[in-house]
């Protein structure tokens, strides 16, 4: 291969990656852990909904604005098709990871970043738009709560694997079940990951491999 060659192909290369870069850009996925008061420290320290089960997810679909899915009314066992006591909202970083009425700098957590393409970000903005202005679904313990709308939306944009909308609750029935997988994917595609360990007054979940 000559000289000329080479510097050919360099120049496409160097031209496939600023295209990518054009057409790139990342979300976050948040993970705050599911607790309960450790010992000694029951008087101080709520019960969370869920307890080491529990927790939230939510997505960063812009810099500090995590779309997040929550009950709105009176909560749910069974999903109603026709009574949706459930709503999509925006929080910052701090009221996300306080919204279990703990606080956010003591919490235990762990943040996905995922890069996307534009035509993804321009997706991932409107079904945020149409969920925020309609819920989709109801919210209830044998139906969708905050790790199953998360995966769904991941779902819509090709993130993960989407599934109908019963076998997308059932397989993702609490937070842990949608974290073990955007983990292992992690792992596959390099994604950065952080985390930070909570305070020692709560006893927090752990993930299992």
């Amino acid at each position: 291969m000559n000289i000329k060659n080479i510097s050919v192909l360099f120049f496409l290369f160097l031209f496939s990656q600023q295209l990518f870069a054009q057409d790139s850009s990342f979300i976050k996925v948040h993970f705050l852990y599911g607790s309960k008061p450790a010992k000694g420290y029951e008087k101080v320290e709520s019960k969370w909904f869920g307890g080491k089960l529990g927790g939230h997810v939510g997505i960063e679909i812009d810099s500090n604005k995590i779309l997040n899915f929550l009950p709105s009314g009176k909560f749910h066992v069974f999903a109603h098709s026709k009574q949706r006591h459930s709503r999509f909202a925006i929080h910052n970083i701090d009221n996300f990871y306080s919204i279990m009425g703990g606080d956010s700098d003591s919490c235990k957590y762990l943040i996905v970043s995922i890069p996307i393409s534009n035509s993804q970000k321009e997706e991932l903005s409107k079904i945020s738009e149409k969920y925020l202005a309609k819920t989709p679904y109801d919210y209830a313990f044998f139906g969708t709560r905050c790790g199953a709308a998360a995966y769904e939306i991941l779902g819509q944009i090709d993130i993960v694997k989407s599934y109908s909308h019963r076998k997308n609750y059932m397989k993702i029935f609490y937070p842990r079940k949608m974290r073990k997988q955007l983990i292992k994917l992690a792992t596959k595609h390099h994604w950065t990951t952080e985390n930070r360990e909570g305070c020692i007054s709560r006893n927090w979940e752990k993930d299992r491999k």
